[in-house]
C-alpha cells in the first residue's frame, strides 16, 4: 500500500481528491488536512510514503512542507498539485526536494499514475512546465521574499520590522534591494511582479 497525506485548503477540492484517491486499491489515505501546519503534525507523527499538497496554504506552504521533510530526513516524498503554472514556483519546489509537480486540471488517472511513479522513486513534472522550469532564475533572497510577502499584505515598514524582528533600516535596505532587482518602482509593484513570476 502507498500511504498518503493530503494537504489542501479548499475543502471541496480536498474532499474530491480524498474520494478519488481512496478508490485506488493500492492507496491508503492516512489524513487529509486544510493547512500545512496540521499536515506537518501528521507527517512527523507517522511519515507517509507521499505527501500530496497544494502550494499556497495557511500555516506552511507546500514548498515549506517539502523543505521541512528534506531537512528532517523523512522518507516522505512530496507531490505538489496546484493551479500555479509558473516556472518560478516549479524551480523553488525542485530546490526544496519535491518529487512531483502537477497542475490541478490534470486528469485523475494522471494523478494516480504520478503518485505511483513518485512512490517508486521517479520524478514527475507536468510536461507543459518541464522546459520552462529552467527559464529566468529567481533573484530574491529568502529574507527579501519574506519581507515582500509582508509588504504585499499591506504592512508598513514599522509593522514589517515588528513582525520580522529586523530593524526598520534593515527592512528598508532589503526592500530597496528587492525593488531594484525586480525593476519595480515601489515595494507593492515588486511584490506583484514577484507573485506573477512565482517567486513569492
Amino acid at each position: 500500500m502507498i500511504k498518503l497525506v493530503l494537504a489542501e485548503d479548499q475543502s471541496l477540492l480536498r474532499g474530491a481528491l480524498a474520494s478519488l484517491l481512496a478508490m485506488e486499491a493500492d492507496f491508503e489515505i492516512l489524513a487529509d488536512r486544510p493547512d500545512g501546519q496540521a499536515a506537518w503534525a501528521d507527517i512527523r507523527r507517522d511519515p507517509p510514503d507521499i505527501l500530496v499538497t497544494d502550494i499556497e496554504m495557511p500555516g506552511l506552504t507546500g514548498i515549506e512542507l517539502a523543505e521541512a521533510i528534506k531537512r528532517d530526513g523523512l522518507k516522505t516524498r512530496t507531490l505538489i498539485v496546484t493551479t500555479y503554472a509558473r516556472p518560478g514556483y516549479l524551480r523553488r519546489a525542485m530546490e526544496a526536494g519535491v518529487s512531483g509537480y502537477l497542475l490541478k486540471d490534470a486528469p485523475a488517472t494522471e494523478l494516480a499514475d504520478a503518485i505511483r511513479r513518485v512512490a517508486s522513486g521517479e520524478r514527475v513534472i507536468a510536461p507543459e512546465l518541464a522546459e520552462a522550469a529552467w527559464g529566468e532564475p529567481d533573484p530574491l533572497s529568502e529574507t527579501e521574499r519574506r519581507l515582500l510577502r509582508l509588504a504585499e499584505s499591506g504592512l508598513d515598514s514599522h509593522a514589517i520590522a515588528g513582525t520580522s524582528g529586523l530593524a526598520r533600516g534593515t527592512v528598508r535596505n532589503y526592500l530597496h534591494e528587492a525593488i531594484s532587482k525586480l525593476g519595480a518602482s515601489n515595494r507593492i509593484e515588486a511584490a506583484r511582479i514577484a507573485r506573477e513570476k512565482g517567486w513569492l
